[in-house]
């Protein structure tokens, strides 16, 4: 078997721990899609492109990484999707007030919003569950804030208002560990 062969699979292996995590009332609200070859550099490229709008030299360097992992795993939710629950801490009374605030929110930011809190808590529990299973197989990895933005401006997970990626590598030595500010 070759690395990149190992790298889908284990990305598949994340995932069912994605997908088995424990969600609020049992909603799976969770969106993954897996990124090979020409796609990593892509992300990349728009990466490098958000860092210079955004003057955040460290959408840059995650690039850097992006462009030298061997696959990586996107993990977002619908966190517009309210549980029902009405525990307030949206900031909304009820839930049904988040969604109708959701759909006509029109400012252009990197994640949308308002979410309910709990499909964000659910997304955190999947995330901690897909890189656990990344490292049992002794893949390297990181979660990125920025690649996961760029993720979404991309369209690359459909309705889905939050996102993070997760770039896999298997290396002699960890790319993600020694890296410049």
């Amino acid at each position: 078997m070759d690395f990149d062969e190992g790298l889908r699979i284990v990305a598949s292996l994340m995932d069912i721990s994605a997908r088995t995590a424990p969600k609020a009332r049992g909603i799976d609200t969770i969106v993954t899609k897996t990124l090979t070859g020409d796609e990593l550099k892509n992300i990349a490229v728009r990466m490098e492109k958000m860092g210079e709008e955004l003057g955040a030299a460290f959408f840059t360097r995650d690039a850097a990484s992006m462009r030298s992992a061997g696959a990586c795993f996107l993990i977002g939710c619908r966190g517009f999707e309210a549980t029902g629950l009405n525990c307030g801490a949206c900031g909304k009374r009820k839930c049904t007030e988040l969604t109708d605030q959701a759909l006509q929110h029109g400012i252009d930011t990197m994640y949308s919003g308002p979410n309910c809190v709990l499909r964000i808590t659910d997304l955190g529990i999947a995330v901690g569950s897909a890189v656990k299973t990344a490292s049992i197989h002794n893949v390297d990895n990181r979660v990125l804030f920025s690649a996961g933005c760029a993720a979404l401006s991309l369209d690359l997970l459909p309705g889905c208002t939050i996102a993070y990626a997760v770039p896999l590598s298997v290396a002699g030595k960890n790319i993600f560990f020694d890296r410049v500010a």
